[in-house]
């Protein structure tokens, strides 16, 4: 089988395209053939590592796909050959990750996926949807699983709604009820943001992004979904309201230190959430699969540019070209197409 992979750490031309022998599922794993594999930074972020290392195996990039199961191991139920499903978390602690035609994970990181949702949606959920699942469930005000109605009556702030995670996080929020202001660098993504459902958008260039914020909520914003916690850490404890969240999974490039305003914190009894999908508890990552699988099955998590997140698509022979594309900020999503 085709299969793209690196023996040690570096720059995207580290990836190379090979034939590997196609494996087969054991006990409690699943074979799925993989059709559109989707790229995160995650993904380019552990191949460039800290430095080029050589690996004790090759390591087949990407986290995130869709595709059909072609082969089930002993003891699996509730999936058979034929079905259609997405994966999370395929490269996470193991060497396999979904840039090549076939990959055997365990049952539970194979989900089922609605004949009416594409695959583009499938290899789109994984990590996006799933830190964006835990930053809307890390606040006091919120179950740890979300389902239409969960969050309703509370207000919620998306740092970056056009990226992925804030993309998920906007239609996720919408989904279960919420009030959505998302803040934005430009028009373009202003328009982006409003198209995954974003109630309210904000031009945080501005010089009154707080006021503009705090007029939209005005007894304050009760979850911060935050991209940039370092730029924008006095920012979310001005609009937050009290007994918030400020949940940060990620930070501007370079970024190793925040600075927290303590006594304003204190005042309004914030909690400061930081977050990484693949550590979270297992009971909050089974709570995020199954939410994240049933709003992608009620159509809540379209992507394209008609819902926010355009699509830019790469043949497996161009993973490189498609990591560099993620790592060089390209707006949108980027998939790799195995068939």
């Amino acid at each position: 089988m085709k299969a793209v992979s690196y023996s040690s750490t570096g720059d995207s031309d580290v990836l190379t395209l090979g034939e590997r022998p196609e494996p087969h599922a054991g006990e409690g794993q699943v074979r799925v053939r993989i059709h559109v594999s989707g790229v995160n930074p995650t993904d380019w972020k552990s191949r460039q590592g800290s430095g080029p290392t050589e690996l004790p195996r090759p390591q087949v990039p990407n986290q995130d796909g869709a595709g059909v199961v072609d082969e089930v191991g002993p003891g699996v139920s509730g999936l058979a050959p034929g079905d259609r499903v997405w994966v999370w978390d395929a490269a996470y602690q193991r060497p396999d990750g979904t840039a090549q035609e076939l990959v055997v994970l365990p049952r539970d990181q194979v989900v089922a996926l609605p004949d009416d949702v594409g695959f583009d949606v499938g290899a789109s959920l994984g990590i996006p949807a799933l830190t964006a699942h835990r930053a809307l469930t890390s606040s006091e005000s919120a179950p740890l699983e979300l389902a239409p109605g969960t969050l309703e009556g509370l207000t919620v702030l998306v740092a970056g709604g056009a990226g992925a995670v804030g993309h998920a996080a906007i239609q996720l929020a919408v989904w279960a009820g919420a009030t959505v202001i998302a803040t934005v660098s430009s028009h373009e993504k202003a328009e982006l943001a409003r198209a995954a459902g974003a109630h309210h958008v904000v031009d945080y260039r501005e010089p009154d992004t707080a006021e503009a914020i705090g007029a939209l909520a005005p007894r304050g914003v009760d979850i911060v979904v935050e991209v940039n916690v370092s730029a924008n850490a006095e920012l979310d404890t001005r609009i937050a309201g009290r007994n918030a969240t400020i949940a940060s999974y990620a930070d501007a490039p370079g970024s190793a230190e925040v600075t927290i305003p303590i006594r304003p914190s204190m005042q309004k009894n914030l909690r400061w959430q930081f977050l990484l999908t693949y550590t979270v508890s297992p009971e909050a990552k089974a709570a995020a699969v199954r939410a994240v699988a049933a709003a992608a099955a009620a159509g809540a998590l379209p992507v394209g540019a008609e819902h926010g997140l355009p699509i830019t698509r790469f043949p497996l022979e161009q993973t490189a070209a498609a990591h560099d594309a993620v790592k060089n900020g390209i707006v949108g999503k980027v998939l790799i197409d195995l068939t």
